[in-house]
Formats: C-alpha cells, structure tokens, sequence
C-alpha cells in the first residue's frame, strides 16, 4: 500500500485528525490543570475511596460554607451593634426629656397655685375671736412707723372696736444704730389712738417673721393662749400665717386694705411670697429663714 503524504500528528486509527494549531492550546490546558490548588478537605475526606471524587467536592463546599456563616459579622440589630444601641439611646433620652418636662410642669402648677392662694388669703379679713390681734412688724424712723407699717396699725384701730381680741401683740427689733424697736414705735403709735397700754404686748427681738413669731408663740405659750389673729399686707398673710401654724400658734389673718404697696411692686411681692411659700411648705419656714436672711 502506498503511503501517503506524513503530518506531524498521526491519529490513531478511527479517530478524526487534530489541527496542529489545536497542540499547543491543549498543552497549556494541561500546564494549567497541573498548577491549579488541589482543593481544601479533612482527613475523613482523604479516607474515602477514590470513587467518592464528588461526594468530597460537596463536603468541602459544605464545611467552606459552615466557616464562612461560623465567622461572619452578625448584623447590628441582632449582636446589640450601632442600630440596638442608637436605638437604646434615643428611648432614654426621650424618657429623660419627658421625665424633665413632666416635673417643670408639675413645679409651674405647684408655682402657680402658691399664687393663687397668697393672693386669696390676702383678701380675707378675719373677725375673731381670738386671744390676741399680732401686727407684724415693719421699718420705723426713729421711734415713728413707716407708711407701711402705719398703715397695719390703722388696721388695727378699726378692727379693734369690734371685739376681735382683747390684746395686741406689736412685733420687731430694731437694726444697729437705732434707739427704737418697732414694737415700740407701734406700741406708742397705738396708745396715742386710743388703745389701752395694758392690753398691748411688745415683743422687741425679732428681725425676721419667723423669729418674730417664735417669740410671740413663747409669750402666748406662758400666758395659755395661742389663738391670732394676723395683721399684716396683703402679699405677707399667706406665709406669715404658715409660719405661725408651724411655731404652734392657731392663726388666721385680717390683711389691711390701706397698704402702701401697690402696683407693679404688689405683683412682685405676691410673686416672690409665692415662691417663699412653695419653697418653706417643702423645707419648712424655719429653714426657708436660715437660708435666705
């Protein structure tokens, strides 16, 4: 049989020629495949049977998988992350918030019925009976009463005919420098219109309503009396008559309608006592005393 012509690939008998540029291709398939990473698999994987090729792949896989989910940041809400605690946080600063706002609300309702009731009490005008009328004191100039103390003495004088007490009780020292309490100048004040100088008690030591009332209670106290009634302005009722509950008098109070404080300035001072008064019920008055004169 006559040869034909050669190539340099010979098929083997039955199969199709392969194009020679096909070789080299194929070569560095096999280049590739001998270089590639043998892929990652236990022992027990290594004890199967070469028939097993698949079933190996999968388990590798599968163990892959089990790493990757075992290692895997767990999202933020889940793990109490960035979004758990930011959320946290917003709800106790809104609880903070509503806490603070609740509590300046429940102090302004206290704050305003203070005011509410020093204004009210400073409208009434109580008739007795009563153990003794106490005037609480205010500036005198050597020895005569100021207009605002004047005119709680002028209160008393109309009240007096009526019966409402039969003693006086006149309250207040005197600063550094003067020769005159203010009982005194409201003691003299009275006499000189008509009021029995028996009937007048002086209570000379006090500079502030409380310890003016602590010793009117003491004097009282010895005499068995504690029924008062309370003369003073309008703004000064309400906590004067506090503070006499709390030194253990039993008060009411007849506020004179003649006071010099008017205007802006009444407005002020029926604040500011409502403040004293929502403050000394919390504290008490003594304290109140202690810490602000």
């Amino acid at each position: 049989m006559a040869n034909r012509p050669g190539s340099e690939f010979e098929p083997v008998s039955g199969s199709k020629p392969v194009d020679a540029s096909f070789a080299p291709r194929l070569r560095d398939r096999r280049l590739n495949a001998a270089d590639a990473p043998e892929p990652m698999v236990s022992e027990t994987d290594i004890s199967r049977p070469p028939g097993h090729g698949l079933d190996i792949r999968a388990d590798v896989v599968e163990a892959q998988a089990r790493s990757a989910e075992a290692h895997a940041e767990p999202a933020p809400d889940e793990a109490g992350g960035p979004q758990r605690v930011g959320t946290r946080w917003f709800r106790l600063r809104r609880r903070i918030v509503t806490t603070f706002a609740a509590l300046i609300a429940l102090g302004l309702l206290y704050f305003l019925v203070s005011l509410a009731q020093v204004w009210s009490t400073g409208r009434a005008d109580a008739s007795g009976p009563a153990d003794a009328i106490v005037v609480m004191g205010a500036a005198q100039y050597d020895g005569r009463p100021s207009p605002q103390l004047a005119a709680r003495l002028d209160h008393v004088l109309e009240i007096w005919p009526d019966g409402v007490a039969p003693l006086v009780v006149v309250t207040g020292g005197n600063i550094p420098g003067d020769r005159f309490t203010e009982a005194e100048a409201s003691a003299e004040y009275l006499i000189e219109r008509g009021i029995p100088a028996d009937a007048i008690l002086m209570e000379r030591t006090g500079t502030t309503s409380h310890g003016s009332l602590v010793s009117v209670s003491a004097m009282l106290t010895a005499r068995g009396l504690s029924d008062v009634v309370i003369v003073t302005d309008p703004y000064h009722a309400l906590r004067s008559r506090l503070i006499a509950d709390e030194v253990g008098l039993d008060a009411q109070v007849s506020s004179t309608d003649t006071s010099v404080v008017t205007g802006f300035d009444s407005f002020s001072r029926h604040v500011k006592e409502a403040g004293g008064v929502a403050i000394g019920r919390i504290i008490s008055f003594e304290r109140l005393t202690d810490l602000t004169d």
